[in-house]
């Protein structure tokens, strides 16, 4: 796949994932779901999942906490750590496993997958395609295996569905 990130940035041998998807919404709204804890909330989680957790610390350098909660009362916690917020165009941030007080951690040591890396770099990009629609593109960097990217790819594809339901 491509990607945009600089020949340098990119570690030899990752696998990159690009998904897009038009929402029935003005962008402003699509936009929102991302930065808002009680709209994340909605869509932020796979099937069969929740997320009680999302405290939301949207800006270039703040770091939001979100927490998925399995079907059997297991907590996943994440963080986002923005370097990059264009207002209904763009948002670009690092994803970390991390405890439930936002600590880093290791995703090998807690069990994920091999070829998980310890830091997922995301860009999420907004465009208004007429008639109250929206197209959003996510690409997350840095994948280990074919086997993560569809890892990935199936719960992230999850939580977009979510999204469309909780945008109506």
């Amino acid at each position: 796949m491509s990607t945009s990130l600089p020949a340098s940035a990119q570690q030899s041998g990752t696998k990159d994932l690009t998904v897009t998807r038009t929402f029935d919404a003005p962008v402003e709204k699509v936009f929102k779901a991302w930065s808002e804890s009680e709209l994340v909330k909605k869509w932020w989680q796979p099937d069969g999942f929740t997320t009680p957790v999302a405290n939301m610390d949207f800006k270039v350098g703040g770091k939001s906490l979100l927490c998925m909660r399995s079907p059997d009362g297991h907590d996943m916690y994440n963080t986002w750590t923005y370097s990059k917020i264009v207002p209904n165009e763009r948002i670009e941030f690092v994803l970390n496993f991390s405890d439930k007080d936002g600590n880093k951690l290791d995703p090998a040591k807690i069990g994920m997958p091999p070829g998980l890396p310890a830091d997922v770099r995301h860009v999420i990009t907004f465009k208004s395609v007429g008639d109250n629609k929206t197209e959003v593109t996510v690409k997350e960097y840095g994948y280990g295996s074919d086997e993560i990217v569809e890892m990935s790819k199936a719960g992230l594809e999850q939580c977009l569905n979510k999204m469309a339901t909780a945008l109506k």
